[in-house]
């Protein structure tokens, strides 16, 4: 069930088999896209998160609840601040609310990118030693970016909706840049680049913080192997953006160099676990991770737009190509951000 139209009858049997007594609400909460997600607040003055997971992008539910259970288990044995389980059926789930952090949905200065950089890195951190087996794959193939590239070639030759002939443009600059998407692969294959433990989705406000400073990092679904490269170049790409993903004007659409060094700073701050070859592509990882956002969006619009939400026709080419900027905006300021990691790893 994917709709996020869920009759409060259905809440309350969940909440009530979970033992949640003296319900007084259970509100719509947060910005997510994906999950339903609900503020509950009870007559004795407990409040908890509850959640109902969207099984069309999340079908093993097993899978997501053992990643999940995994996670926080092993962060709190560290006496890591994590998401707190109360209670897991599938596809519903309970957290205690996280009470006196506050989270953001836009990096508004420099300082906030550095903490962004800081959490994810001390979540990578935290989890590097996670007792083996090794975590599931959630999304398979999630950050394999020439199968993405596979995914554009088959959405163009298909066209099926006709929109092939107002993007080639779009496809050019895709085609240009083939020969770059296979190198962090490539790299992994090799064993040069490690595999790890890692979010997959580090935007600011999937990092909560606390007024003391310390910080939680949430939305846990995408915790599955993959490389710390594709963590921080989605970092690069949600922090240092100068406008809104889907901003048509692309005269607003740039990486800010500022917002770039705070968060090189707070990342390799708290990366201990990183190696010379992780490090040596750092600033390349942003360009790679926003390119390949960018001909997902531009994929998704040929095919008819059947994965991301839009609000108009033209709404992922528009956020391709905002994307594709962004791209551009990081190859023109390259040296300086080369200079930027090399000073602070």
């Amino acid at each position: 069930m994917a709709s996020r139209d869920i009759p409060a009858a259905e809440i309350a049997a969940v909440l009530d088999s979970m033992g949640v007594a003296g319900v007084v609400s259970a509100e719509r909460y947060g910005s997510g896209h994906i999950n339903a997600t609900f503020k509950v607040e009870t007559a004795g003055g407990k409040r908890y998160i509850l959640q109902r997971v969207n099984t069309d992008i999340f079908p093993d539910g097993k899978m997501l609840e053992e990643t999940v259970r995994r996670v926080t288990s092993h962060l709190q044995s560290k006496g890591v601040p994590s998401l707190e389980v109360v209670a897991y059926e599938n596809p519903w789930r309970l957290y205690a609310f996280l009470e006196g952090y506050t989270s953001r949905d836009v990096v508004e200065k420099p300082e906030q990118a550095y903490d962004v950089g800081r959490a994810f890195a001390k979540f990578q951190n935290d989890l590097a030693d996670l007792p083996a087996p090794r975590l599931g794959e959630i999304i398979p193939r999630f950050h394999d970016t020439p199968d993405r590239m596979r995914q554009l070639d088959e959405a163009a030759a298909a066209d099926v909706r006709g929109r092939k002939a107002g993007c080639l443009a779009e496809l050019a600059f895709a085609e240009a840049r083939r020969a770059e998407c296979s190198k962090i692969v490539d790299l992994m294959a090799k064993g040069i680049v490690p595999e790890r433990v890692t979010h997959n989705d580090t935007k600011i406000n999937n990092v909560l913080v606390a007024p003391d400073g310390s910080a939680v990092v949430i939305d846990l679904d995408t915790t599955m192997p993959g490389s710390a490269l594709f963590d921080f170049g989605d970092m690069v790409r949600t922090s240092t953006a100068s406008a809104a993903e889907d901003e048509a004007d692309l005269s607003k659409v740039f990486s800010k160099r500022d917002y770039f060094e705070a968060l090189v700073k707070g990342y390799l701050e708290g990366a201990k676990f990183l190696n010379e070859a992780e490090k040596d592509n750092l600033a390349f990882a942003g360009r790679l991770s926003t390119f390949e956002v960018g001909i997902r969006f531009l994929a998704d619009y040929l095919a008819g737009d059947t994965y991301f939400h839009t609000a108009y026709p033209e709404h992922n080419l528009v956020r391709a190509r905002n994307q594709f900027k962004m791209v551009e905006s990081m190859e023109e300021q390259a040296e300086e951000f080369e200079e930027i990691v090399s000073r602070y790893r």
